[in-house]
């Protein structure tokens, strides 16, 4: 029988908590509901989650400090944001600190799961993968592993900054069309998710400074252009 795969819920609205809880189990998934973040970050440190959804507005802590403690442990389980706010501002805040996808209050459970579902499809087709290996200038990227070397520095990428830089690498040197990366890696080319692309392609070119051969230029209209050396334009 096929594992369940296990989802980390945080939600202090206990009532929803419980619906939400229930309708996971009831497709499949085991769910662990936790009513704050510290209770959250607790249990994420005793058991191996295959996806975190976090309500942003929790008390003791809130979403974001939660996501960011899981994220210095783990910098590759995928993380969803719910929230009440719809500020840009916050949906930002949520994308810097590296979460997959943010969904606003009120939101229907299929479309949650819809969400979900879409996320470990994609975690899961890359882990399935043969090893790939590309290099960037003086740098070394690993897909597989999602980790950046250069002269003996490793780098360990988060799962949108190793999607979004393995993409450039398949069209190095070449227009990666902004839409089609959008939709390949966010699902959706709404303008938070465009918002959020332009977040990670900043934290690539950090990441990618320490050689001053490589670029990631903008395309304007068009999208992005991984300018790298080690492959023939």
């Amino acid at each position: 029988m096929e594992e369940k795969q296990s989802i980390l819920l945080c939600e202090d609205d206990e009532n929803l908590g419980m619906l939400l809880r229930e309708y996971l189990q009831a497709k499949g998934y085991h769910a662990e509901l936790c009513a704050d973040g510290e209770a959250g970050y607790k249990a994420f440190l005793k058991n191996k989650f295959d996806i975190c959804v976090l309500d942003v507005m929790m008390p003791i802590k809130d979403g974001f400090t939660l996501a960011q403690e899981i994220r210095a442990t783990n910098a590759e389980v995928p993380i969803i944001f719910l929230t009440a706010k719809t500020l840009k501002e916050d949906i930002l805040e949520g994308f810097k600190i590296g979460a997959d996808d943010y969904i606003t209050k009120p939101f229907s459970m299929e479309e949650l799961v819809f969400r979900i579902e879409a996320i470990l499809r994609r975690v899961c087709g890359k882990k399935n993968k043969e090893n790939t290996q590309y290099k960037i200038g003086r740098f070394l990227f690993d897909t597989q592993k999602q980790l950046l070397t250069i002269d003996g520095q490793q780098t360990k990428l988060t799962t949108k900054e190793s999607e979004l830089l393995s993409l450039l690498c398949a069209h190095s040197n070449e227009i990666l069309q902004r839409d089609f990366a959008l939709k390949t890696i966010w699902i959706d080319d709404n303008y938070f998710n465009a918002r959020s692309m332009d977040v990670y392609i900043t934290k690539l070119r950090k990441h990618l400074k320490a050689d001053e051969s490589i670029e990631i230029i903008n395309i304007h209209g068009k999208g992005y252009k991984l300018i790298n050396p080690e492959v023939e334009a």
